[in-house]
């Protein structure tokens, strides 16, 4: 009666004649065929073959509901088969896996198998931003949210429920993104209308939060990196910043990870972890090795020169992507630490890892550097990105282009 078919796979709703009841009734079952194999799964219902035969015209009332729960049935297992074979992970492990636990045309399903999928990516950082917004919505919703539930009414209500819980317009973008990611994913899949979608225009629109990018000025930064208190761990954290500022702004998940290799002929080559799995093209970025990074890494470096050893060894090899997601962490925190102290002492305000980054673009920038150069010394894949990534900084250039207005000389 209902049907279903694409990439090698059937799903059909079935008169499973091959056991009977003493009353001449058989159970109606989901038949999935898959390279030849056959599993079937229950819908809790029983007809007669003449019953069956009937079903798809009846007007009885009785059996009209039948109809609708046998239909129920089959969405289920379709949604999830469709679901799966999306990403290519169809197998009956993996049905029989999440018909056993989910609903399959749950956000929460969709939600989860993204998961797997990031997970056997080694995705970790993207894991783990699916991974809190999936507990911020179940917080939200429950576990058990039907994907044709997400509206736009029901996504302004998880936006008024965010901000009651203190989240900011940025945080609210990010877990909006993902759920419209999933959603997209949903109306590919045709487990929602065109209609039913809820982002855009005139529907919901994700806010975007203006978060403050601070840069630092030149003179900050020689006050910063000729800054010591007598303790190494501070001279560490320091010179870690300064060494992630003069290599493009590296981020520090990437300068963790660099290794002897990444150095060549003068100069440090490596593809930015955050958009390695996610773009199509891998832009490498080339920074110059200059006499201060040279001496960084002759007082901090690993003493390991082999091609294959960590330029800094804070890792040591043979750590899984979830450890080195970890030690990363570990590394920041600590940096942050130190850089908070060296801060209030040098009047900095929010002086961290992430700061040298935004320094060196900005740098570059009041020098006269082109928007084309910064975009490609950053990794960024087009300009628009660059520009909009240049455009909120910091207060004091705001305050100093505010003062010609009045200077009448």
């Amino acid at each position: 009666m209902y049907s279903y078919s694409n990439n090698g796979i059937t799903v059909s709703s079935i008169l499973d004649q091959r056991r009977g009841t003493k009353e001449k009734t058989f159970p109606v079952k989901i038949r999935v065929t898959f390279k030849r194999e056959r599993k079937y799964y229950s819908t809790g219902k029983k007809l007669n073959t003449d019953e069956w035969r009937n079903l798809p015209e009846t007007k009885s009332k009785k059996q009209i509901s039948t109809r609708t729960d046998i239909q129920q049935s089959f969405d289920k297992v379709k949604n999830a088969v469709t679901l799966l074979e999306r990403d290519d992970k169809f197998s009956f492990t993996t049905l029989n896996k999440f018909l056993g636990k989910n609903s399959a045309d749950t956000l929460n399903f969709a939600f989860q198998l993204k998961l797997d999928s990031l997970l056997e990516n080694d995705q970790i950082n993207t894991h783990e931003y699916y991974s809190y917004t999936l507990k911020s919505i179940e917080d939200f919703a429950g576990k058990n949210i039907p994907i044709s539930s997400v509206t736009p009414e029901w996504l302004q209500k998880y936006e008024k429920y965010l901000l009651k819980e203190g989240k900011t317009y940025t945080t609210i973008g990010m877990r909006c993104r993902a759920i419209r990611t999933i959603m997209n994913i949903a109306k590919e899949s045709n487990l929602i209308k065109e209609n039913q979608y809820p982002f855009g225009h005139g529907k919901y629109e994700i806010p975007t939060g203006q978060g403050r990018k601070l840069a630092l000025t030149l003179q900050q930064i020689k006050t910063l990196v000729t800054y010591a208190d007598g303790s190494e761990a501070t001279e560490h954290a320091r010179d870690l910043w300064f060494f992630s500022y003069l290599c493009n702004g590296i981020n520090f998940a990437d300068l963790v990870t660099l290794k002897q290799s990444s150095i060549q002929n003068g100069e440090i080559y490596f593809i930015r972890a955050k958009t390695i799995k996610t773009s199509k093209v891998k832009k490498e970025i080339c920074a110059v090795v200059t006499p201060e990074m040279q001496a960084i890494m002759d007082r901090w470096g690993n003493p390991d020169k082999k091609s294959d050893s960590y330029i800094f060894d804070f890792l040591r090899g043979g750590e899984t992507p979830i450890q080195i997601k970890k030690r990363v962490r570990d590394v920041i925190s600590n940096c942050n630490r130190h850089l908070r102290k060296i801060g209030k002492t040098l009047n900095i305000e929010g002086l961290s890892t992430y700061t040298a980054r935004h320094s060196y673009a900005t740098v570059l920038k009041r020098s006269g550097a082109s928007i084309a150069y910064i975009s490609e010394s950053l990794g960024h894949n087009d300009l628009k990105t660059t520009e909009n990534y240049l455009a909120s900084f910091e207060k004091e250039e705001r305050v100093k282009n505010a003062s010609f207005l009045t200077n009448f000389g």
